[in-house]
């Protein structure tokens, strides 16, 4: 089950349209949809986060915390929508495409995919865009 949370005056347009990609992107990836939390919020909200958990002092757009077993996903995505803004206006796409890329990294990690290293990391991207051509689809 895929569930939406806000901590901040953002709201999704369309919950089950979001909800259903995200399932896609569970299946094509050969795994079981378990609670998967989206939890959007703002810079302050996961600054603490990041300072009380992973002990970050920096801002982040996103931050996974991976309960999956086995190839059941589970997990809480917590992702900054003053960051997904940010990053925006910085990589000049529209919002909802960068909002769909970091939901679908989100996702992807507890799909096994990594990000820390130069090679990880486009592997990542190539499947995030991948992922993100799934919606409507």
């Amino acid at each position: 089950m895929i569930s939406f949370n806000y901590e901040t005056d953002f709201e999704l347009d369309n919950e089950i349209l979001f909800s259903e990609w995200i399932s896609k992107i569970i299946v094509s990836e050969n795994k079981i949809e378990g609670e998967i939390n989206y939890i959007f919020c703002d810079d302050d909200y996961l600054h603490k986060i990041n300072l009380e958990y992973l002990q970050h002092d920096d801002l982040t757009d996103i931050i996974s915390f991976d309960y999956s077993v086995g190839n059941e996903l589970h997990g809480d995505i917590f992702i900054s929508i003053e960051r997904v803004l940010e990053n925006a206006d910085e990589f000049q796409v529209e919002f909802e495409n960068e909002l769909k890329r970091v939901m679908a990294h989100g996702v992807l990690h507890y799909a096994g995919y990594k990000d820390k290293t130069v090679k990880d990391a486009d592997i990542m991207r190539t499947k995030e865009n991948e992922k993100m051509s799934l919606f409507d689809n």
